[in-house]
């Protein structure tokens, strides 16, 4: 075993893991851990963990299932895994790693744990007798689990947490603020604005979570008032979660003109350098990378006045903030920065210093690795 033991990460999605936790696990790996992941397989992601020296475990996870024997399976997954690997700190991120995975290295015994709450989802965004129920269980659980003797949990924005406080999960566990997963600012530079119409860019999974139904309000409401604008998706579908839009709407929306759909970019930098303004008219998220990419690049944010958004962009500064489900309000947004270059370009400024200040990867690394030595056994 390596000199500092066994770490175990568990998430929810591969390519999430290479672009939001790798530069961590790296830097465990450099600092002297064992690295392992549990993850569900995706080719490209797992050829780039384990040329990294990471260690995969698929894991059985299905991010927007809530099947009883499905989610029962990949409790039992985690459990023969940490019964086999023997971990001495398992760092659980996003929402069903964080919940299950906690509970069984708590039951289990694992000497350490770090639980990271990265955003709650579509089941804090409606309220069902369904997602009640789940709320329960899934805040149950997170309770459970941050219950173990040697944890630390680690929140991304204050409202998160606040929920985690209000529903007494916490208790006598410490907390740690790690705003964002941070990027690299040499990757993430700024670039002069483009020649030419003015693209307005959706850079997230097509989901109506995301806001989608609103940029897509924009859209329309652009032409109705002859605004000179072009409006862009960047990004996946998502089958895997209940409010995915689908591939066949959004040929649609492309073939009637109102959008253009670029797909899932693997280089956001040069998608950067190719547009004017980035929305991302969210319901909630944990702390939004693509906003903080956005920044680094130079550009000019539409977003909303909710948990996680409002940690990167701030109204009248680097961004202009709407409230939520708002499709109108979302449009005029986009028209003032459409219509004000030099409002832009004051805020693509703003913007880039805030990420330089506040969410360098080296910052991010550096306090996560924080966090592991205060739980190393």
């Amino acid at each position: 075993m390596s000199t500092k033991g066994r770490l175990l990460f568990l998430l929810n999605d591969a390519p999430f893991f290479v672009t939001h936790r790798l530069s961590v696990a790296t830097a465990a790996r450099d600092a002297g851990w064992e690295v392992h992941i549990a993850v569900p397989y995706d080719e490209d992601a797992v050829a780039t963990i384990t040329a990294a020296g990471i260690t995969h475990h698929d894991a059985p996870l299905a991010r927007g299932g809530t099947n009883p024997l499905a989610e029962f399976k990949l409790m039992r997954a985690y459990w023969s895994l940490m019964r086999r690997i023997r971990p001495d700190l398992v760092h659980a991120v996003t929402m069903k790693p964080g919940a299950y995975g906690g509970a069984v290295a708590r039951l289990l015994g694992v000497p350490a744990l770090v639980i990271a709450v990265t955003g709650l989802g579509f089941l804090f965004l409606r309220d069902t007798a369904k997602t009640r129920i789940l709320r329960w269980i899934v805040l149950t659980l997170y309770g459970f689990g941050l219950g173990h003797k040697n944890c630390r949990a680690i929140f991304q924005n204050p409202d998160d947490r606040a929920l985690f406080e209000q529903h007494n999960l916490i208790g006598q566990t410490p907390v740690h603020m790690i705003r964002g997963c941070g990027v690299d600012l040499d990757t993430f530079a700024p670039t002069p604005e483009p020649e030419g119409t003015p693209v307005v860019v959706f850079p997230a999974r097509l989901i109506d979570d995301k806001g989608i139904h609103e940029f897509l309000s924009a859209a329309r409401l652009a032409r109705q008032r002859g605004i000179n604008a072009r409006f862009r998706l960047v990004g996946r579908t998502d089958a895997d979660n209940p409010t995915d839009v689908g591939e066949a709407m959004i040929r649609r929306w492309e073939s009637g003109g109102l959008i253009e759909w670029q797909g899932f970019s693997s280089d956001m930098p040069a998608m950067f350098s190719q547009c004017h303004i980035v929305c991302l008219p969210s319901y909630r998220e944990g702390l939004p990378r693509t906003l903080i990419e956005a920044a680094a690049c130079g550009r000019a944010i539409v977003t909303t006045d909710v948990p996680g958004c409002r940690e990167v962009a701030r109204d009248g500064d680097n961004g202009l903030l709407v409230p939520a489900r708002d499709g109108e309000a979302t449009a005029e947004a986009i028209f003032r920065l459409v219509e004000d270059v030099e409002l832009r370009r004051t805020m693509a400024l703003r913007g880039r210093a805030i990420a330089e200040a506040e969410f360098s990867v080296e910052l991010f690394v550096e306090q996560s690795l924080q966090v592991y030595d205060e739980v190393a056994p």
